[in-house]
């Protein structure tokens, strides 16, 4: 039986400072790291989240009569489009050649992490449907009241994409490849469900990158800083080979290990007692999620071995259902990772403006479509039933 509705008052918080851990977290729930209070807070506390870097907390909160939060949205105003992972620079463009300021945007996310997961975070016990129809009427005030041009939710899950498609959102599909548990006892099992030639090639992968090398699994307190300053100096490279920004500074690492250091899960490869890479993933309920790789020197197919198959093997010995590897990456297919669909949805202020992009993600949904059953049916390393 669904709970009685609560009349709900909504408003706005610039950082999560102003409220509990134990009240965002009974609206974030355990199941996802990321929209947890530890997580996000991180993010604000380091540094890596604030107005300088383009990353304004304005979270939306619903409180019940009483005072007691029962529903909460993890927001932030932007004024570039950095660090999201769903490409809207082309939009940007066209919205200013037209006349329009594009930018402050209202963003709902989790920055710089392309991890699908609840966004309308909502209380147990609190009515769902209510709760998140009330968020949504505060998401689209607040960017009638300011002058924002538009709002754009990014990763979220299935549900609440159907919830924002009735709501008058523009959907927008993207893809990403994932790793299914089917039930494996151990990695060998899951080879078994390969082609010949796709066992083949991934045990000669293997075998190269763990040749003269040792490979540990650290989380919790077995995670010491002096393997994240390691780690970090990796990030850094790969973020300069790359030419691309540095979103999270090295504060945020630690942070992120003094509150979260059992959700933590760091491949960390070294040789002759030296670091070499590392590999760091977030553990949820029911998936592992691999965020940040680096390394010091190239090593044959070491990227392979911490980025996709020691997470198969985490997953299969923790007995977790998935696991995501981050955004891109075609090449993770014929490693066992299959395309998998993630979800956004945006509402813009400007009729005409939102006409032309709604035509877009028409067609642009399309052809992510048919790539995705293509990919599946022509590049799939698994035995065809």
């Amino acid at each position: 039986m669904a709970a009685s509705k609560k009349s709900l008052t909504l408003g706005v918080i610039n950082g999560l400072g102003s409220i509990s851990s134990q009240d965002w977290n009974a609206c974030a729930g355990e199941s996802n790291p990321f929209v947890s209070y530890e997580f996000l807070s991180a993010l604000e506390d380091s540094g890596s989240v604030c107005a300088e870097t383009g990353w304004l907390p304005q979270h939306i909160i619903a409180k019940s009569g009483d005072g007691v939060l029962q529903a909460a949205v993890p927001c932030y105003l932007k004024n570039h489009s950095y660090g999201e992972y769903v490409f809207d620079w082309g939009w940007a463009e066209a919205y200013e050649r037209a006349g329009g300021n594009y930018y402050p945007k209202l963003q709902v996310a989790v920055p710089f992490t392309p991890v699908t997961g609840p966004r309308l975070l909502v209380r147990d016990g609190e009515d769902l449907d209510y709760a998140r129809t009330s968020l949504i009427s505060g998401l689209k005030d607040y960017v009638s009241a300011k002058r924002v041009s538009s709002l754009h939710i990014t990763f979220c899950n299935k549900q609440e994409y159907r919830f924002f498609s009735n709501s008058g959102f523009l959907k927008r599909l993207g893809k990403q490849f994932h790793w299914y548990n089917q039930g494996y006892s151990n990695f060998d099992d899951f080879l078994d469900n390969l082609t010949s030639r796709k066992r083949k090639a991934i045990r000669k992968e293997r075998r190269a990158a763990n040749e003269g090398i040792k490979i540990e699994t650290l989380s919790g307190i077995d995670l010491k800083e002096s393997h994240l300053d390691a780690f970090y100096d990796f990030y850094l490279n790969t973020v300069d080979k790359k030419w691309a920004h540095a979103y999270l500074n090295r504060d945020f690492f630690s942070i992120l290990r003094e509150r979260l250091a059992e959700k933590l899960v760091l491949f960390f490869a070294t040789k002759n007692r030296e670091p070499i890479a590392a590999a760091l993933n977030l553990r949820g309920r029911e998936a592992l999620y691999g965020r940040n790789w680096g390394c010091s020197v190239q090593w044959p197919m070491l990227y392979f071995e911490l980025c996709f198959y020691r997470a198969i093997d985490y997953a299969i010995e923790e007995k977790l259902r998935r696991v995501e590897a981050g955004a891109q990456g075609p090449h993770k297919i014929s490693r066992g990772y299959l395309p998998s669909e993630t979800f956004s949805a945006h509402w813009i202020k400007h009729d005409r403006f939102k006409e032309a992009v709604s035509k877009f993600l028409d067609q642009e949904q399309k052809e992510i479509l048919a790539e995705m059953l293509f990919l599946e049916k022509s590049r799939s390393p698994y035995k065809q039933s």
